[in-house]
């Protein structure tokens, strides 16, 4: 997966520090942000593909992410919210 679409995301807009936050209270801050992107999905996409450890991406914290690469690798399908 390419990078091209990042030119596109609402991100671009906030200072990087803002994706990574550390509280609660900040990842709510950049989902919220992150809810009404263009290009949340192939954010979310290449998060997953590469292993993105850190930050909110895709609307999804580090959490949500280990989440989904477990039920990836399970072949579940996992609804998000």
């Amino acid at each position: 997966m390419g990078t091209e679409w990042m030119a596109d995301g609402k991100c671009r807009d906030y200072p990087a520090e803002m994706f990574f936050p550390g509280d609660g209270v900040g990842v709510i801050k950049a989902q919220k942000i992150c809810a009404t992107c263009p290009v949340k999905d192939q954010c979310l996409s290449y998060a997953l593909e590469n292993h993105v450890d850190h930050g909110v991406w895709g609307g999804t914290s580090e959490r949500e992410r280990r989440r989904l690469q477990r039920a990836r690798r399970r072949g579940l399908t996992v609804p998000r919210g």
